[in-house]
């Protein structure tokens, strides 16, 4: 399963990937925005490990972010459990030297399209550090909307931070033909 959007290609990953994960997750600014299971630094041995773990999924729930034939993020889906199993939370990265392109807001929204496809789904959550507004951008022109603040949530990088929960519900969801440009 692909996705070709404007500036990327989202696609399963690959073995061919670990290089090019290996050289765009080792970044502590990557890093800092991430849970502590995102390790830094990132190694080849990193790369080999996630690219083995997401190859096993089915569904695919894990994408490579591709551009110019070069893996330089991700984004995935988390399947919640029990009385949650209706939820799929958002998780996403990419490499410093593509921020700020509109590659991520394109990406998100494929990744939210293709998790309404499953019939099960009712929401999508993603959770972003306060100190990381490129995120919570990226999250808003998907249409997700904030719904919490949770203060001081979590130890990042030797510190507390708050942590801002953004969802958006099925019936939020525009049809792909129908959302505005971004």
């Amino acid at each position: 399963m692909e996705f070709k959007l404007s500036y990327s290609l989202l696609r399963p990953w690959q073995r061919s990937d670990e290089a090019s994960l290996a050289q765009h997750a080792n970044n502590r600014n990557v890093w800092r925005n991430l849970r502590d299971a995102f390790p830094h630094p990132y190694t080849m041995n990193d790369a080999e490990q996630w690219i083995q773990k997401a190859s096993a999924e089915d569904p695919v729930m894990d994408f490579a972010i591709v551009v110019q034939g070069a893996a330089v993020g991700g984004i995935g889906l988390i399947p919640r459990a029990d009385v949650h199993r209706h939820t799929l939370g958002l998780g996403y990265w990419l490499g410093e030297a593509f921020w700020g392109r509109g590659i991520m807001t394109e990406a998100v929204c494929a990744v939210t399209d293709y998790a309404f496809q499953n019939a099960e789904t009712q929401r999508v959550y993603a959770c972003v550090y306060a100190w990381n507004p490129g995120s919570t951008r990226v999250l808003e022109k998907a249409g997700y909307q904030l719904e919490g603040r949770l203060r001081k949530h979590a130890r990042k990088d030797g510190m507390f931070v708050d942590e801002f929960i953004y969802g958006i519900l099925r019936e939020e969801r525009q049809r792909p033909n129908d959302r505005q440009a971004i």
